[in-house]
C-alpha cells in the first residue's frame, strides 16, 4: 500500500512506510524524499539544523519513526486513512507563533475580475486593502 506524505510544501509517495500503533515509521532514505530531513551521525539534520536522534526514533530495521520526531519539533500531525493512507505534518507552534507575531502575511496568488493572476508579494512595500466575504 502506498502512503501520502504532505510535510511542508511536497506531497511525496511513499510505498515501504510502516504504521504501527499510530506511529508513521520510514526508512532513512524515504524520510529523506518526503521531508528533507536525513539520518546523520550528528542525528537527524536538514541544512545547517541537526537534532539529535532519540533511541526510540529508530527501530531494529533502522527505520525512523517520524511521527514522534515531528512530536518533537512540535508538529501537529493528522493521519487519514478513508481513501487512502496519507499523513500531513503541519509546521511547528514555533514556527506558526513567530509568524503571528511578525505581522507579515503569507504569500498567495489569486486571479482579479478578468482572470489576471496576482500575488500578495507583488504589492510588497505598498498598502493594500484585503477584502474577502464568505456564504456560510
Amino acid at each position: 500500500m502506498t502512503t501520502t506524505i504532505l510535510y511542508d510544501d511536497r506531497a511525496t509517495d511513499v510505498s515501504g512506510a510502516h504504521v504501527a500503533q499510530g506511529h508513521l515509521w520510514l526508512s532513512p532514505a524515504e524520510l529523506k524524499a518526503a521531508t528533507g530531513w536525513k539520518l546523520e551521525e550528528a542525528g537527524l539534520c536538514q541544512g545547517d539544523a541537526c537534532v539529535r536522534t532519540q533511541p526510540e526514533w529508530v527501530d531494529a530495521a533502522g527505520r525512523i519513526d517520524l511521527t514522534a520526531f515531528a512530536g518533537w519539533l512540535d508538529q501537529p500531525v493528522l493521519h487519514e486513512t478513508e481513501g487512502g493512507d496519507v499523513w500531513a505534518f503541519g509546521p511547528s507552534a514555533s514556527s506558526r507563533k513567530s509568524q503571528l507575531f511578525s505581522l507579515e502575511a503569507p504569500d498567495f496568488t489569486l486571479p482579479d475580475l478578468d482572470g489576471r493572476m496576482h500575488s500578495l508579494s507583488d504589492y510588497r512595500g505598498r498598502k493594500v486593502f484585503l477584502y474577502s466575504w464568505g456564504s456560510y
